[in-house]
């Protein structure tokens, strides 16, 4: 693979620390979410926050290239990834659903169109096969 860009960022103190990138654009506190023994006034990030952050934001620059290619309308186009964590055997495992807002289209073409992103999401394509992710409109 040719690599056309690569992001660093360095974590400290896991769940309770910071996670920094290499040129200090991302700069943010981490604690649990209340859901998982967090203080109920938490006002921090978490990784699946982080990670629903990309990939909503990935997975919906993937569909406007395919809607494009395809001629289809994406304007005003959104998307929602909502990641879960829950325990996958003796481990902990990610669930991933992605929810397109996709006004400009039928709900056929809508779910064709996050079908065809799918395949093309770099998210999507490293996730594949280890994380169920399910595709929903509305």
């Amino acid at each position: 693979m040719d690599i056309l860009y690569t992001a660093r960022a360095t974590a400290r103190g896991g769940r309770i620390g910071e996670v920094v990138s290499d040129d200090g654009v991302l700069d943010l506190e981490l604690a649990y979410p209340k859901e998982l023994g967090g203080p109920a006034d938490n006002d921090k990030t978490n990784p699946e926050q982080l990670f629903a952050a990309g990939y909503s934001a990935c997975f919906l620059n993937a569909l406007k290239r395919v809607a494009k290619e395809k001629g289809l309308d994406a304007g005003g186009a959104e998307m929602t990834a909502e990641v879960g964590l829950g325990m996958a055997g003796a481990g902990f495992g990610l669930a991933v659903t992605l929810i397109g807002s996709l006004p400009a289209l039928d709900a056929e073409q809508a779910q064709g169109l996050m079908e065809a992103a799918h395949h093309v999401c770099p998210y999507s394509n490293a996730t594949r096969g280890n994380v169920e992710v399910t595709l929903a409109t509305r």
